[in-house]
């Protein structure tokens, strides 16, 4: 019963927000109530608990909102100052294809982004890009949200393992006990290695299951097959960008994997597109916007094109933004001394022990991205000699699509952390852990035998839960490798356990409500969030459903996980193309 009831909120999002495709602020606000009454009436939470989470939630919630204004505002200053045209020009000049430009954009940019900085940033930057290269808004979500899975493990410079895998299985004496004479650090450089391969052997194929998820969804064909057409291509890119993530997470750690493997993968990949290199002979785009769904269109003003024109800048110089978020992004999570002053004690505001509780806030505004992305879209102004007026309009509207986004952001982010905080400060009251622990105690003690085919599930679900593979690790790292040692496991097959956890968390990412809330914002896609969950958690069933399948053949061997795990992948593209083509017949019909 308790199982059933912690599993309740989670059931009251998906029925609301993906079945019912209500908006995002109704869902959460009908999963807030539930989740708070549970967390105080049956888990018998204090209400000075429940108000400091919900606290904790909203200040979250507004540094989530700063990011979402500043990604606007500097989309907003692109198009008044006129760059984005040269930008535009300039993806048209490497391929006009639609598919080539988002996996260039989304799998490789937003990757490079993710390394560096993680935390949201790429759906911040990507999203909005793609927007202003022409794509449906709905569209430019899907996308960036779709990679939001094989760079995330290593994202913002490997905080997701650092300090999310290793608050889990630090100051643990069993473990650290089982698996003498081998070290903390160094068990958590092998569980790297392991995130790694997983990640490189599942990944690979996301550049062209995100194309066939375009032409699939937003073709006018409604076709899965159109998408598969540009396949050599696809894994080409694929390939660029996973070996040298796999080989720089076995052998270096895990800070660079999605730095280097983005920047390595974008210095192959954009010269091979210019020179046409295993190019589809058809191209695709998308059909006249007069032709495309109402729900795929989002409030920001559309942007006309006249490529007869010449731009008014140089495509280096248009695109140098991003070239100064990038390097601002790199530069204050390297660097040691300075990323100490960004969130130390003098440029830290802090909200401890909310209402006499266990749980703390802090806002750290000058080590966010938003703040690189405000300064980046003030530098903007000198580099494109922008007059009074194109400023005036670029602040006042990224301001008015902001508050658009408010109300469902201030009360998804909070209905989480009361579900996170719902055991940890009440254990002198109740015996009950919080609901999400109990949800994955209750699924190691349904499914131990099978346990590496399920615990990539866990991992999905902290990170839908909490919006971040960070959060998830944190919570089930420890828990995973104790269920893997309970069922007999040794040292080194546990930490495989622990890796799926990884996996897992990276691609619950893909329908975290309030990543999804905050990508939708970015380019005015008000209230349409279901919608895009719809198709999110699609691409993230075929990737932690292979995650399981090569972690049990990893794990416990035998021929048939293996057969399974090369199965599936086929078996997925080929379901997603036969019920393309059924529904174009129902169209038909």
């Amino acid at each position: 019963m308790f199982t059933f009831l912690a599993l309740t909120p989670i059931l009251t999002v998906f029925l609301l927000l993906v079945v019912l495709r209500l908006p995002a602020k109704y869902a959460m606000s009908a999963s807030y109530i539930v989740t708070a009454l549970l967390a105080l009436f049956v888990w018998n939470v204090s209400g000075a608990q429940v108000a400091a989470a919900t606290t904790n939630g909203i200040i979250v919630a507004l540094t989530i909102l700063f990011i979402v204004f500043t990604a606007i505002l500097l989309l907003n200053t692109l198009k008044e100052s006129g760059a984005i045209i040269a930008i535009r020009r300039g993806f048209m000049d490497i391929s006009p294809d639609r598919r080539v430009q988002a996996i260039i954009v989304a799998w490789l940019f937003c990757s490079l982004v993710e390394g560096s900085s993680g935390f949201g940033t790429p759906s911040a930057v990507g999203a909005p890009l793609l927007l202003a290269l022409g794509f449906p808004a709905m569209a430019s979500v899907m996308t960036v949200l779709i990679i939001q899975s094989t760079p995330v493990s290593f994202g913002a410079v490997g905080t997701p393992l650092l300090v999310g895998v290793w608050s889990g299985i630090d100051n643990k004496q069993d473990l650290a006990q089982s698996i003498e004479p081998t070290t903390v650090a160094d068990y958590l450089l092998q569980i790297t290695a392991n995130v790694g391969f997983f990640h490189a052997v599942i990944g690979v194929l996301i550049p062209l299951i995100l194309s066939a998820f375009l032409t699939r969804f937003f073709g006018q064909k409604k076709s899965f097959v159109e998408g598969l057409k540009i396949w050599p291509f696809a894994l080409f890119a694929g390939i660029c960008f996973t070996v040298p993530y796999f080989l720089v997470a076995k052998y270096l750690g895990p800070e660079f994997p999605s730095l280097v493997g983005g920047f390595i993968g974008l210095m192959i990949v954009v010269p091979a597109a210019k020179r046409g290199f295993l190019m589809p002979k058809e191209i695709f785009d998308f059909g006249p916007r007069e032709s495309w769904d109402k729900e795929w269109l989002g409030s920001l003003q559309e942007e006309k094109f006249d490529d007869t024109v010449a731009p008014r800048f140089s495509v280096i110089r248009a695109f140098s933004p991003y070239i100064i978020v990038i390097l601002l992004l790199i530069t204050t999570r390297v660097i040691a001394p300075l990323k100490a002053f960004l969130v130390g004690d003098m440029a830290t505001i802090k909200f401890a022990n909310l209402f006499g509780t266990t749980i703390s806030s802090k806002i750290q505004l000058l080590y966010s991205p938003g703040s690189i992305l405000l300064i980046t879209s003030i530098l903007c102004i000198f580099i494109y000699k922008m007059n009074k007026e194109s400023i005036k309009r670029s602040w006042s509207s990224s301001a008015k699509t902001m508050i658009a986004a408010a109300p469902a952001l201030l009360l998804s982010v909070p209905m989480v952390q009361v579900f996170i905080n719902s055991g940890s400060a009440s254990e002198l009251t109740t015996a009950l852990p919080a609901m999400p622990i109990l949800l994955a105690q209750s699924a190691s003690e349904a499914f131990s035998t099978t346990w590496p085919l399920v615990s990539p599930w866990i991992g999905a679900m902290g990170a839908f839960i909490a919006g971040s593979n960070t959060v998830s690790n944190m919570m089930f790292s420890y828990f995973q490798w104790s269920t893997a040692s309970q069922i007999g496991l040794g040292t080194d097959l546990a930490a495989q356990v622990v890796a799926l956890q990884a996996i897992g968390g990276a691609a619950g990412n893909m329908i975290s409500v309030h990543n999804v809330v905050a990508a939708c914002a970015v380019v005015g896609l008000i209230n349409k969030e279901g919608y895009v969950i719809r198709k999110t958690l699609v691409a993230m069933i075929y990737y932690v459903v292979q995650a399981g399948f090569l972690g049990m053949a990893v794990v416990f061997g035998g021929m048939a996980w293996w057969l399974l795990a090369i199965v599936w992948p086929i078996s997925f593209l080929v379901i997603m193309s036969l019920s393309s083509k059924l529904d174009k017949s129902k169209t038909n019909a």
